[in-house]
């Protein structure tokens, strides 16, 4: 069996080139040893500019000792430290927002072309299986912890995934290494730790090839996932047409295609799509979707997700989040129309051409308008709107201009954002 350096290295051998490697140093045995490795691989070998970061996040007395304990570390190894003192939100999960808050700052540190390496190993990857795998996880969660990912600009990368903690522990005695330990991994009431020394040594008493044997499932879900994430971008092709109103810049998938899909496959296609804007909803959820998919065409259905709302009109599903779920405030009194206008909350206006004579007040559609269309006459703008297939969640989000309580434009739609009486147009540039 090849020795840690050597695995190391075999592991790194795609980040090479990498501009600079980060190292995340917690102080316990994990970083430690990477740590220690690394530094003296770079004795007899070209490697990217080296550095640790630890984040203290002040959850227990014991770590107050952590960030000088990982600074003398680091000195005896010649090797630049950052420290980090991050403030952890209350929450339902301590756990999950002390390491939200532990990545924004990797993610601070970690520029282009450069990489964050962590000291997570196999048995972690077998405890993330079975903790997933009793959560009722599917395929991407038994996957486990990728041994890559994209981190900010850069890069994570998970080195020693294939190594045994008891490697690791034999390598760190050899070596005369200390580390920190933390007290709260001793606390079996989180459910983490409880698998680690209650569930793991009966498994390993009976199968001591256990933790390979559950990391290499992990590996073959990981394969399975990359197969279904090929799938879901074929399926995804063919329903990424351009739409009439792709200037609002809205995320948007045209429903027919997607509907016409086995139902496996729309769920595949649908999480592969939602995993760049919300965390994924849970099996009982996923009504949502049928809801949406199967309501009426002039339903308007909405399917509410934990980081926005999914919404489907004009044959069309769209993402919509942030200020777009907010009803943008009004009127505005337009005083310097030869300038752009910031709306609050919903982009920016500009007046194009010639400027209207007398006061130019921008409002939304609250019901009843009625405007002058050229070879037209006066129409009702709930008709207008409908005749041009506007999606009922830009509707009340539209800038409408108007001057002594006469409405003269509706923003970007041809033909009712210009005045039969002047030569105008209003543009508007929605949030992003």
């Amino acid at each position: 069996m090849p020795n840690l350096s050597t695995q190391l290295l075999h592991a790194l051998t795609p980040w090479r080139n990498a501009k600079a490697w980060h190292v995340a140093l917690s102080g316990g045995l994990d970083s430690t040893v990477l740590l220690h490795l690394l530094a003296h691989l770079r004795q007899t070998h070209s490697l990217p500019a080296l550095s640790a970061v630890h984040v203290h996040h002040g959850l227990q007395a014991a770590s107050e000792a952590w960030p000088a304990h990982c600074q003398a570390l680091c000195d005896s190894l010649g090797v630049p430290l950052q420290v980090f003192h991050v403030q952890v939100r209350p929450g339902a999960s301590l756990e999950r927002a002390a390491r939200d808050a532990r990545y924004q700052a990797f993610e601070s540190v970690v520029q282009a072309h450069e990489v964050l390496l962590t000291g997570q190993h196999r048995d972690d990857q077998a405890e993330t299986l079975l903790f997933r795998l009793l959560r009722g996880a599917g395929v991407s969660g038994l996957a486990g912890m990728p041994r890559q990912r994209t981190l900010g600009e850069g890069h994570l990368c998970r080195p020693l995934l294939d190594v045994s903690r008891a490697e690791l522990e034999a390598y760190a005695s050899a070596n005369a290494l200390t580390w920190v330990e933390d007290p709260s991994n001793t606390q079996t009431d989180f459910s983490r730790n409880y698998l680690r020394h209650e569930i793991f040594p009966a498994l390993l008493k009976r199968w001591p090839q256990a933790t390979a044997s559950m990391a290499r499932s992990a590996a073959h879900c990981a394969e399975a996932q990359g197969l279904l994430d090929e799938l879901a971008q074929q399926d995804l092709a063919g329903a990424s047409s351009d739409s009439e109103f792709s200037w609002l810049g809205l995320p948007s998938l045209a429903l027919a295609p997607i509907a016409a899909l086995s139902v496996a496959r729309q769920r595949n296609a649908l999480r592969h799509w939602l995993t760049a804007f919300s965390r994924l909803p849970d099996t009982d959820h996923w009504a949502g979707w049928n809801a949406l998919r199967d309501a009426r065409d002039d339903a308007q259905p909405v399917w509410k997700l934990a980081e926005g709302e999914l919404h489907r009109a004009g044959g069309r599903i769209w993402w919509l989040c942030g200020d777009w779920l907010r009803q943008p405030v009004a009127p505005l009194l337009w005083e310097r129309p030869g300038l752009p206008l910031q709306l609050p909350g919903n982009g920016q206006l500009r007046l194009l051409g010639d400027i209207p004579d007398g006061p130019l007040r921008v409002s939304y559609r609250q019901g009843g308008e009625v405007m002058e269309v050229a070879q037209r006459g006066h129409r009702d703008l709930k008709r207008l709107l409908n005749e041009r297939g506007v999606p009922g969640f830009v509707r009340g989000r539209l800038p409408l201009l108007s001057c002594n309580k006469q409405l003269l434009a509706v923003a970007n739609l041809n033909g009712l954002d210009c005045d039969p009486r002047g030569c105008w147009q209003l543009q508007w540039l929605p949030t992003s």
